[in-house]
Formats: C-alpha cells, structure tokens, sequence
C-alpha cells in the first residue's frame, strides 16, 4: 500500500535553476533584484550562478535562464520572473 501511494503521491522534486552573471548584469535592475532575491528563497528552489552559460547570442538579446536544463527566455526580466513562477505550479 505505501509503494502505491508514494506513486500517486509523488513529491516534486526542487527546481534546479542556472543564470548566466554577464545576463543578470544585463538585465536586471535595483527592483528585480529585490524580487529575485525573494523569488530563490523560495525552499523549492535550487540555484546556481555561473560567470558564463556559453549562449553569448542569446545573452545580448534577452534574459534568460537554463531551468532543469531547459533554456527559458523573455522579453524582460520582470516576463522571466513570472515565468519561473510557473515553474513552481
């Protein structure tokens, strides 16, 4: 019964976050930064920052984000937020 349950029942596992330093220096203001900070304390949440994520066309044109190794883009740092709100759904 308990094998049964622990199927159905599964938890979600944390959500494992990269950002780029060169894309956050890029995009992110005084505001978002607050926001973000609020947003990765979240338990769920397992993050990292890397000098350089090697997606240097991508990086000059828009925030982005590798979320569980999948690469999510936005039109702003505020889209990319909400965005990974979502994620946490």
């Amino acid at each position: 019964m308990k094998n049964f349950l622990s199927k159905v029942f599964t938890k979600k596992g944390k959500i494992q976050i990269e950002f780029c330093q060169n894309n956050l220096d890029r995009f992110l203001n005084e505001q978002t930064v607050a926001d973000y900070g609020k947003f990765l304390a979240n338990p769920g949440i397992q993050y990292k920052e890397y000098e350089c994520l090697s997606e240097c066309k991508l990086c000059k044109q828009t925030p982005y984000a590798k979320v569980n190794g999948q690469i999510m883009n936005a039109k702003d740092s505020r889209d990319l937020l909400n965005q990974l709100y979502d994620e946490l759904k």
